[in-house]
């Protein structure tokens, strides 16, 4: 990188990776990456590739449930959603294992063997990413159902939370939120997520975060991935600039007692001037928190990546590289090596 260039340090795998499996993925991204990676995912095969989408089967199959015949199935994913089954009442409303745990605590195993065999670096983390139990329900549990699904849900994620717990040393161990939809809800761009709490949104989206973040121990490394998502590669909603998703991550910081390790926010790939990055210079992030801009697109490559580098380093003085979202949409191993030579053409490793 020449003479006076912005150079960020560290690369950030934001979840999915369409890879064949996670030893798969613990190779080939150590290969490309090396110390460039504080910690890695598992690359969510199977049904995780689809974020949420194989958790709708499991609220399908629960006897407090039924689809609610009043509602048509979504247009885009073919879901409908799920009313309370006759006779039940919000306090009868429980759920059993999700998971999540179970998938994390057979990946934790693949990610030893990599790190011991030395494909990974010697510190790094395993890295289990989660959607907040919200997102869960929300798309899938009609209005009358919510107030009685999303308690009993966000228990059960809890649940999982104390597994892995338990049951992988805190040291290993990093946990990111996907916060997608309460994203998009706090920007208030949608025109097709409307929110369930009016003017209370932003309150109700920190009172959320701050329950699901209390439990973390300190030891864990904690982290958010902030989304507009990323349905058919596609944004919900373009976000104007990164003003909500500073004003989030601000609020954030002084709401969750645990520290956060990182901050993820994307980056659109026609977005490269100075009024898009404006607003990161007002981010109130703690010192230590490590920020990863997602704005690595295959589309333009090493240009355009530096283009967009380049224009955040005007109003941010570190940061590291990602991309705006999961790699699960890929449709070959090679753009994924692809897209992972992207981070490391445009990032140093960390501690250089």
């Amino acid at each position: 990188m020449g003479a006076g260039r912005v150079e960020p340090h560290g690369a950030h795998l934001v979840g999915s990776v369409a890879l064949a499996s996670p030893p798969v993925l613990f190779r080939t991204a150590g290969e490309l990456l090396g110390a460039r990676l504080k910690r890695i995912p598992d690359g969510e095969p199977g049904g995780r590739n689809l974020w949420i989408s194989w958790q709708y089967p499991l609220l399908r199959a629960s006897p407090y449930l039924q689809v609610d015949e009043n509602e048509p199935a979504n247009a885009s994913t073919g879901f409908r959603r799920l009313a309370l089954a006759p006779g039940v009442a919000a306090a009868d409303v429980r759920f059993g294992e999700l998971g999540y745990a179970r998938e994390a605590r057979a990946s934790y195993v693949d990610f030893l063997r990599a790190r011991q065999a030395g494909k990974l670096p010697a510190d790094c983390r395993f890295q289990v990413c989660l959607p907040t139990p919200f997102a869960c329900v929300f798309p899938f549990v009609s209005a009358g159902a919510f107030a009685a699904v999303e308690p009993a849900y966000e228990a059960a994620m809890m649940a999982e939370l104390q597994s892995l717990f338990a049951e992988i040393p805190h040291a290993d161990l990093a946990l990111q939120w996907d916060v997608c939809i309460e994203m998009v809800l706090w920007d208030g761009g949608s025109q097709f997520i409307k929110s369930p709490w009016g003017e209370r949104t932003r309150e109700e989206v920190l009172a959320r975060m701050t329950r699901i973040c209390a439990g973390v121990p300190a030891a864990v490394e904690l982290g958010v991935h902030l989304c507009y998502g990323d349905w058919e590669a596609r944004h919900f909603v373009e976000p104007r600039d990164m003003g909500h998703m500073v004003d989030l991550a601000s609020a954030l910081r002084h709401a969750i007692a645990h520290k956060l390790a990182w901050i993820h926010m994307p980056v659109p790939v026609g977005r490269d001037d100075d009024g898009f990055f404006k607003p990161l210079s007002g981010l109130s992030a703690d010192p230590a928190t490590e920020i990863y801009l997602g704005l690595l697109h295959l589309a333009d490559g090493v240009d355009g990546a530096r283009r967009r580098i380049e224009a955040a380093g005007r109003y941010l003085g570190s940061f590291g590289v990602a991309t705006e979202c999961g790699l699960g949409r890929c449709k070959t191993p090679e753009m994924v090596s692809d897209i992972l030579r992207l981070h490391a053409q445009t990032a140093a490793p960390h501690g250089r």
